[in-house]
């Protein structure tokens, strides 16, 4: 079922802007280097989420009241600080937005957020985040270099600023330009630094990996549980052998 999830998801979000599927990173994908035990930054994450994503973006596979206790809240912090489309705290990430105007505003409706970093890897969502720039040929005045074309705009400017793209040209023998894209420049400053909004990027990515497999959670705990039976079993085992052996002898 998980994988099942994993591919509807990714033909969502192919779906979600209009000739992507057929355009190609112009952008190597970066590191994310997230950790999903760090709880710090899970929480960092579900604040950016639901004030910056959840507008457009449900997360249905997530209920409020599973994300407090794995993020170290309260059921009250939770209401208090992100529950912000639900009732009760049993209720998943769900959106207020219609369908319908989301597909006559975006092209498309904004896919659901739940499995996109088992779909696509957390480092495309990192990179994708982090690749916005300005476009005055789109309609929201913004483009993306990992996603061409993508009908999401910009949401994060206000923290990251506006950015342009700048491109090396190539002229051949033949007086053909070629335009290849070298680097991002910062035309005018958000609120955070580049450092600050790196931080804040990961610690999205973060939390969308987290609710992506909130089971890892548990799993990765209870690995180190099973890790440290075995080797206590493995000390038992060799000092039984040696014993055995001892008579043996």
């Amino acid at each position: 079922m998980g994988s099942l999830r994993s591919i509807l998801a990714a033909l969502v979000l192919a779906a979600a802007a209009p000739g992507a599927a057929l355009a190609a990173s112009s952008v190597p994908l970066q590191s994310a280097n997230v950790d999903v035990g760090n709880q710090a930054s899970l929480q960092r994450g579900a604040k950016y989420f639901v004030n910056y994503c959840l507008g457009c973006h449900s997360a249905q596979y997530v209920r409020y009241n599973s994300m407090a206790e794995d993020l170290g809240l309260s059921e009250d912090q939770v209401i208090d600080n992100l529950m912000f489309t639900g009732e009760q705290p049993h209720d998943t990430m769900s959106i207020a937005m219609p369908a319908d105007d989301a597909t006559r505003w975006f092209g498309k409706a904004p896919p659901d957020l739940s499995l996109i970093a088992r779909a696509r890897g957390n480092d495309y969502v990192y990179t994708f985040l982090k690749s916005f720039y300005v476009d005055e040929a789109r309609s929201n005045g913004a483009n993306n270099k990992v996603l061409v074309n993508t009908a999401m705009p910009n949401v994060l400017w206000e923290l990251q600023g506006v950015q342009r793209a700048v491109y090396t040209q190539t002229v051949h023998e033949d007086g053909t330009v070629h335009e290849e894209f070298d680097r991002f420049e910062l035309d005018q400053p958000g609120s955070m630094t580049p450092e600050e909004f790196d931080t804040a990027i990961r610690d999205i990515t973060t939390f969308l990996a987290y609710i992506a497999e909130p089971v890892q959670l548990e799993r990765r705990s209870l690995g180190i549980k099973v890790m440290i039976f075995l080797l206590v079993f493995v000390l038992f085992a060799l000092g039984l052998k040696k014993e055995i052996w001892k008579v043996v002898k």
